[in-house]
């Protein structure tokens, strides 16, 4: 027998969890009033933003765009796209921010060319994909970094910056959102100096085995959860001002992002 299991792993920073409990006991009571059984209680806060895939266990997730395309296509089902109260979001858009220290001298991002670039997954969207595709317009023979480090985490990396400890990363716009908010002082320690290119935000997801029904009543929960004033506390918790469907064609493009960069001539971050 399949247990489910959920989890909100992309803005899952320890001072997060009690908003993100309190987003899936909503949808869980909203779920149970429809009649799904055997809904688990809690949320799994150890999976990891990229697992080894999506499985027939998953009953509710979020998951970011560019692996959706690639290493988990075919594995999940898009169940809506949250709208973001947070700079760099339009809509249910967002882009990822190249970050430094503040007291950096860095001003463009060809003056980061030799430094240390620490990157989170080379799976990520915000992380990796995007950023690729701007850095791809300076590089030079496919190489611009002395270093780049591949660590596990946007706000791990978020802190290295704060310390000092490299010289860029490129974070999730909202992701940064969420680490200013929780870690002022740290944040204080960081500066934007320039943005990606845009994307649809990362959506919530349920496994491809999930039953047709069940996946209909999750996204209907999910539209209540969005809509209801009775859930805008909980709402605003996450930075969540809607949630709303993205036609398939517009995380594809993420592709479209991957394959300039390569006829660029900088087909890895490097």
């Amino acid at each position: 027998m399949i247990v489910p299991t959920v989890s909100l792993p992309m803005y899952n920073l320890p001072e997060m969890r009690p908003a993100n409990a309190a987003f899936w006991h909503a949808l869980r009571d909203l779920l149970s009033e429809a009649g799904v059984e055997a809904l688990p209680e809690g949320l799994d806060f150890k999976r990891p933003p990229v697992p080894d895939r999506i499985g027939a266990e998953t009953l509710f997730s979020q998951t970011c765009g560019y692996p959706l395309e690639t290493i988990f296509r075919g594995q999940a089902i898009r169940l809506g796209t949250p709208c973001y109260d947070a700079e760099g979001c339009e809509g249910p858009t967002h882009c990822g921010f190249f970050v430094v220290p503040a007291d950096s001298h860095a001003q463009v991002l060809r003056d980061l060319a030799g430094g240390t670039f620490l990157l989170n997954s080379r799976h990520s969207n915000s992380g990796m994909n995007l950023p690729r595709r701007a850095l791809a317009e300076i590089a030079d023979k496919g190489t611009l970094f002395g270093r780049v480090i591949e660590t596990g985490s946007q706000p791990g990396n978020l802190d290295r910056i704060a310390r000092g400890e490299a010289d860029m990363t490129a974070v999730d716009c909202v992701t940064y959102a969420f680490w200013h908010r929780h870690r002022p002082d740290a944040g204080a320690g960081t500066k934007v100096i320039a943005r990606t290119p845009p994307s649809p935000a990362i959506p919530f997801v349920t496994s491809v085995e999930t039953p047709p029904r069940t996946v209909e009543m999750l996204r209907e929960a999910l539209h209540r959860l969005a809509h209801d004033d009775r859930f805008a506390e909980i709402r605003a918790g996450l930075l969540i001002k809607d949630i709303v469907d993205v036609q398939a064609e517009r995380y594809r493009a993420l592709l479209d992002y991957e394959a300039e960069a390569a006829r660029l001539g900088y087909p890895v971050l490097a």
